[in-house]
């Protein structure tokens, strides 16, 4: 059993411990907050010790420490935890510039800890059945995915909100956001060789970025597409295309187990309309998925996040995109 402590229990903080009650891998038995009189009730009813700082928390004998904490504190927590022994999961992104996230990866490697960053969507059995569609040739050759991930952030959060703050939330949705579905095409299509984007404020005059798109190349060959938009109503998207059909997956929840949408060519008749058929998966949560696989690799101690990895990789297709952005110019990513 990982004894883990919760850091930031606000409350996508609250719904992780929610999420592996019961859990025999995992058990949430500490914590610390900004504002702690706002996580009084709710870590008492968790049976969770309270600790009045991150640094107090540190000394406290937990194994791990999982941060949901504002993006600019990332790296010297992660630093911060790897130098007092402890594994760590973070919620993306794992940090705002390849820097940053590469200070943090190499911390938790020098002192041997488990570094993870919250990917649920690898959780999805629609997302798993996808990648093996393409790698039985289900789907043909890969040519080109597109996706989007939207909803009402500008107007979710307060003006004074850390959220609305451009140097937390560069390029608008892409930090809360767009960073999972990167994720799930670095996952489905490999790493990315190229981007361009543009990203716009065009809602309100004041904050983060609102509209934000870009155009990816694959080192493998295909293309991509993402969007962005904080300022519209809640809607998600994920379409993959192959020589032999598309599969997509969508809707305006993301946190239930997906459906997903399939159509193939038919083979004997190229010409017809097919219909598209949709398919089920069981129903479970990708967060404790992800915290219980946190868990099990930090007791063995095998790493997760490592130099070079997906994680990293991820962080280097932000800094693409806000560079791209900036110069209005295509950015390769070394």
């Amino acid at each position: 059993m990982l004894r883990a402590a919760i850091v930031g229990i606000g409350n996508w903080g609250q719904n992780l411990v929610r999420s592996v009650e019961g859990s025999d891998t995992i058990r949430f038995v500490a914590g610390a907050t900004r504002t702690p009189a706002r996580a009084e009730e709710f870590c008492r009813r968790h049976g969770i010790a309270l600790l009045g700082s991150y640094e107090e928390l540190l000394k406290n004998d937990v194994d791990a420490v999982v941060l949901t904490t504002p993006h600019s504190r990332h790296c010297e927590e992660i630093v911060a935890a790897a130098k007092a022994g402890k594994h760590v999961f973070v919620e993306k992104p794992l940090g705002l510039s390849l820097e940053e996230a590469g200070r943090a990866v190499a911390a938790c490697a020098g002192s041997k800890v488990t570094l993870a960053v919250g990917y649920n969507w690898r959780f999805q059995p629609a997302l798993r059945e996808m990648k093996a569609m393409l790698a039985d040739g289900r789907l043909g050759k890969l040519l080109h995915l597109e996706g989007n991930f939207c909803g009402p952030s500008v107007y979710r959060f307060a003006r004074e909100h850390w959220r609305r703050d451009p140097d937390e939330a560069p390029a608008g949705g892409m930090t809360g956001r767009g960073v999972h579905v990167v994720d799930a095409m670095l996952y489905l299509a490999g790493p990315i060789d190229a981007v361009s984007a543009q990203s716009l404020r065009l809602a309100q005059d004041y904050g983060t970025d609102d509209t934000t798109s870009m155009l990816f190349r694959f080192r493998g060959g295909a293309t991509g597409y993402l969007g962005t938009v904080v300022a519209t109503a809640e809607t998600w998207r994920l379409q993959v295309f192959g020589s032999k059909g598309w599969v997509e997956v969508g809707d305006v929840e993301h946190l239930t187990t997906w459906q997903m949408k399939v159509c193939l060519i038919n083979a004997k008749d190229v010409t017809r309309k097919e219909q598209p058929q949709t398919i089920g998966f069981p129903a479970g949560s990708t967060e404790r998925a992800e915290l219980e696989r946190f868990a099990g690799s930090a007791l063995a101690r095998r790493p997760i996040a490592v130099p070079g990895g997906d994680e990293m990789h991820n962080v280097a297709v932000l800094d693409a995109i806000l560079k791209s952005a900036k110069e209005k110019s295509w950015v390769k990513i070394e």
